[in-house]
């Protein structure tokens, strides 16, 4: 078996309206200092320059603020969608279809798994049975994701084309960036695909076959699910192959598999 059905169990700032050059006069008092008149009222220069001094400073400490902060906890309720027993192989966009469906948007596994793009280079084996070529899932989903034939997976990028295609110019890719970044996500009312393992620990079944001159090296219990929460010691999963909602898992064992699935998660904003 392959892919996801092997499983072992800007800051904003109040702004004044400028007053028109014009009705603003430079006049001498008798002590030979400098004064503004500005509305109605007397300014010296000295005043005027500490409040610029006093606006650049706010500037300058709002610039300096996280826009949004990551909460020490977060729990979303997103429905829970099952890939089986219609996609054996369709972890991917069965989790993007509860990503979506929490946006908003009204869409369905199989409308997902009909539009996501594929890689059809066939399946090619040894008479060892070991795979010498294939697709690549960079590009599009190999295999065949209903189970009727051998399928594996897809990553990120055609998985970011298809949010796109739903939510026009909204699809966030988080692929490679931090895993408190991924947090912050989630902290600001995201949900997250994020690829990990069946069991949520470090892969065991390395694999790889050449996709033209291009050799793809990956493993094959690989796993894509929907990262809903977590908390100081804990991230919490929708799983669609084992029909879990909000599974608790270790939070440093978890990153550990996502990292070794090459840090990849895709949402949208």
């Amino acid at each position: 078996m392959f892919g996801c059905s092997h499983s072992h169990a800007d800051t904003n700032l109040s702004t004044e309206s400028k007053q028109p050059l014009s009705t603003i006069s430079v006049k001498e008092n008798t002590q030979n200092t400098s004064s503004v008149d500005l509305e109605n009222k007397r300014f010296t220069i000295k005043e005027l320059n500490k409040q610029v001094i006093n606006v650049k400073n706010k500037q300058i400490k709002s610039d300096s603020v996280t826009a949004n902060p990551k909460k020490n906890s977060a729990m979303l309720n997103v429905v829970l969608i099952r890939q089986n027993p219609e996609l054996k192989y369709g972890c991917e966009v069965t989790s993007l279809a509860m990503v979506l469906n929490y946006a908003g948007v009204k869409t369905t596994k199989m409308d997902l798994y009909r539009s996501v793009r594929k890689d059809l280079d066939p399946l090619i084996k040894s008479p060892k049975g070991d795979i010498i070529r294939w697709g690549n899932p960079a590009d599009g989903f190999v295999g065949d994701m209903t189970g009727r034939r051998a399928g594996y997976a897809v990553f990120d990028q055609p998985m970011i084309a298809l949010i796109n295609q739903k939510l026009p110019g909204r699809a966030i890719n988080l692929t490679n960036q931090p895993f408190d970044r991924v947090l912050e996500h989630v902290s600001a009312g995201y949900p997250v695909v994020v690829w990990t393992t069946g069991d949520y620990r470090l892969p065991d079944r390395p694999e790889g076959w050449y996709h033209g001159n291009q050799y793809i090296k990956t493993p094959l219990d690989l796993h894509a699910v929907v990262l809903v929460g977590y908390d100081s010691k804990y991230v919490y999963l929708n799983d669609p192959l084992s029909g879990k909602k909000q599974v608790r898992v270790g939070k440093q064992q978890f990153i550990s598999s996502w990292k070794a699935l090459r840090s990849r998660a895709v949402s949208y904003k």
